[in-house]
């Protein structure tokens, strides 16, 4: 706990907390006797990084509309998204699962570390309160792969002011292991590569790609 506690950035005083918060259903099915598991605080976790969030959204982009805040959101809490955060903190060394779990691969598994995520939220704002909350999530929100701005969205709202033209999204390829995947995207303007980008989901990798399409359009980020 005192090595996960260090990679969290957070020194908990209900070290029970952090436990429960790594503690897979599997793994309390198989150890009777009242075992506490992670997903009241994944329940809890969920509305809080959606707080945090929306937050951030609000107050740092005053003219923007609420669809794209809500875009923009989802992006930054969705199961990827918050996946990448657990692996940065190296999250799925020290979860306790059961053995079904942990011989198919549960240790990786992108929905339970995203899980995981959310319950250390929980369990960060049940011990120390929103403002250390808040200072464990916005780091990753500050430094998310989107930037906070939806280059896909952006790219096809210009693209549709000349009829006709249509965009599309392919994947090149990909590498690396299941859990840390790397993906190749071109985004084609009819038949012609506008532009190309790597990410470590597909959205971020299309994301990047749209990017790269905007700033040769002239497009200033």
């Amino acid at each position: 706990m005192k090595q996960l506690e260090k990679n969290i950035g957070y020194h908990f005083r209900d070290k029970n907390l952090l436990k429960t918060a790594v503690t897979h259903s599997s793994y309390a099915n198989e150890n009777r006797g009242g075992l506490a598991y992670n997903e009241r605080l994944e329940f809890l976790g969920d509305a809080v990084l959606q707080l945090i969030t929306s937050e951030k959204l609000f107050t740092e982009n005053p003219d923007m509309p609420e669809g794209r805040m809500s875009k923009q959101r989802a992006a930054l809490v969705c199961e990827d998204a918050l996946a990448g955060y657990s692996n940065q903190l190296h999250i799925g060394d020290f979860m306790l699962l059961g053995k079904g779990e942990e011989t198919t691969g549960g240790r990786h598994r992108p929905s339970i570390l995203a899980d995981a995520f959310e319950a250390i939220t929980g369990a960060i704002f049940l011990d120390g309160g929103m403002d250390n909350a808040k200072k464990f999530v916005r780091r990753f929100l500050d430094d998310a792969h989107l930037s906070l701005k939806d280059y896909k969205t952006l790219l096809q709202e210009i693209i549709q002011k000349n009829p006709g033209e249509r965009l599309s999204y392919v994947v090149t390829g990909e590498s690396g292991p299941d859990h840390d995947k790397v993906f190749n995207v071109e985004v084609h303007l009819n038949s012609n590569v506008i532009g190309k980008g790597t990410g470590k989901s597909k959205k971020q990798a299309e994301q990047a790609a749209a990017k790269e399409a905007l700033a040769l359009m002239g497009f200033k980020d």
